[in-house]
């Protein structure tokens, strides 16, 4: 991610002081493209948010991790696996994802767990 400064610096670098695009890319140490990016538009800041995190390979084994996942946090604290064993454990299910879906898909699914235990410990209407 590009912050303003870095913005600021390319436009007068560039419109000021009539660097190249190579020598402004070289000297701040970001890709000719980014430089070109900034210079072409009018924004003063560039980012990326993602709304959906696709999870192609992760999509079939699902059942298998809630499964997995569920067994642990049926365990006491000392007996429960990390989440890269739980990785591990999956991999020799057959799996071949990364881990970096997996701790997303159990960092959601831990959430929605406490979610539901939250409505359940909130007092009801009279």
């Amino acid at each position: 991610m590009v912050i303003v400064e870095t913005i600021g610096r390319v436009r007068r670098e560039h419109f000021v002081k009539g660097k190249t695009i190579k020598e402004i890319a070289r000297d701040l140490k970001i890709s000719r493209n980014t430089v070109r990016k900034i210079l072409r538009s009018e924004e003063t800041s560039f980012s990326y948010d993602r709304e959906v995190q696709p999870r192609p390979k992760l999509e079939n084994w699902s059942a298998d991790l809630d499964r997995l996942l569920a067994t642990n946090a049926a365990k006491p604290a000392r007996e429960r696996l990390t989440l890269i064993r739980i990785f591990e454990e999956l991999r020799r299910l057959g799996y071949e994802g990364g881990y970096d879906a997996v701790r997303r898909y159990a960092r959601k699914w831990q959430r929605e767990r406490l979610r539901l235990f939250q409505r359940r410990l909130r007092p009801r209407d009279l």
